[in-house]
């Protein structure tokens, strides 16, 4: 399918209830999207810059949307295979549980895309979110939660942060050397009015 033919100024930002409650649940479900704007993706078989190209989001936008279906590490395992070809994702930090209406729908896993084989991969600004679905939220069908997951990858701008602490660093101390000029003209204009009221 192509990208999504949408209006000006449109941007896809949904949050974390949205795209566990609508669209990975109604993804799990079988049932349609009113806009198909999220297409499935075997994420493990993409490295992360080549994910762009299949988004069918406008490339103005930095952040892009997937289904994947859930790929097994081991035949019996609970463990999901996320090593690509030149790479391999690996998830940060505790899960955090997506709530709507106080109730836990889903689950959100943070990981980071590393270049190479572990443990001696190198790790890369790339990030993805993957969302999962309760099995609370799916209805007479048993174990369907793990058949997809919802990803959010998107790359960190770190350069955005160092050049933000640099231009920091040269307007302070841009300023630092108007205030000493200022000082130092104010300094000599003292001097030379002392010298001409003595002359």
């Amino acid at each position: 399918m192509a990208p999504a033919d949408l209006p000006p100024g449109f941007r896809f930002h949904p949050t974390d209830e949205e795209l566990v409650n609508y669209y990975l649940k109604r993804k799990v479900h079988g049932l349609s999207i009113e806009l198909d704007i999220i297409p499935e993706v075997d994420l493990y078989k993409c490295e992360p810059w080549e994910l762009a190209e299949k988004s069918f989001l406008p490339s103005r936008d930095s952040e892009w949307y997937f289904f994947g279906p859930r790929d097994r590490k081991y035949p019996n395992g609970c463990r999901t295979n996320r090593a690509t070809q030149a790479g391999y994702w690996k998830s940060t930090g505790k899960d955090r549980r997506v709530n709507y209406q106080n109730r836990p729908i889903g689950m959100k896993k943070t990981l980071v895309y590393y270049k190479g084989r572990a443990p001696q991969g190198l790790r890369t600004n790339w990030v993805m979110h993957e969302y999962r679905i309760e099995e609370s939220e799916c209805e007479n069908t048993m174990g369907i939660q793990d058949s997809y997951a919802l990803c959010r990858v998107f790359k960190k701008n770190v350069a955005f942060g160092e050049f933000h602490k640099q231009k920091q660093g040269e307007c302070s101390s841009s300023q630092a050397k108007e205030k000493q000029e200022q000082f130092t003209n104010v300094r000599d204009a003292g001097q030379s009015s002392g010298s001409s009221e003595h002359g």
